[in-house]
């Protein structure tokens, strides 16, 4: 399996209820090395860029309000498989149906409150890798 660059993102719902250091923990100890980390607060312009994909689905406007009300916690994150791995280890969309031991069962409370993001192909990774660090994932 080769070394794959991912993104990811601490949601404002776990940043806010101060889950931050536990989930970086989690990855840390489940091999990722975190090769950027950065705490901020997402414009609009930038959250509507980064949902783009949904813009015509009718949740895209909750998406866009969800994830500027607060501070995120972006990485870019290394690993033989990192793309799937790090999903794996965010669990289901909906923290109900996530098995026990990941992100989004420890720590979201809802389908829309579930914690963390991450991408869900090298395409997706290397858009947001890109986008929220400024270059192509394969020079994170």
């Amino acid at each position: 399996m080769a070394i794959e660059h991912t993104f990811a993102m601490i949601k404002p719902d776990a940043v806010a209820a101060k889950h931050a250091g536990e989930i970086i923990s989690m990855i840390e100890k489940n091999g990722f090395e975190i090769l950027r980390m950065q705490k901020g607060q997402l414009s609009k312009e930038m959250a509507e860029t980064f949902y783009n994909v949904h813009k015509d689905r009718p949740f895209f406007n909750e998406l866009v309000e969800f994830v500027t009300s607060g501070p995120v916690i972006i990485m870019a994150l290394e690993k033989e498989g990192a793309i799937k791995a790090w999903r794996d280890l965010m669990g289901a969309t909906n923290p109900a149906d996530a098995a026990e031991g990941t992100v989004r069962k420890k720590f979201g409370t809802s389908i829309g409150h579930n914690a963390s993001h991450g991408s869900d192909a090298p395409e997706t990774a290397g858009f947001e890798l890109a986008l929220f660090f400024g270059r192509p994932a394969e020079d994170q």
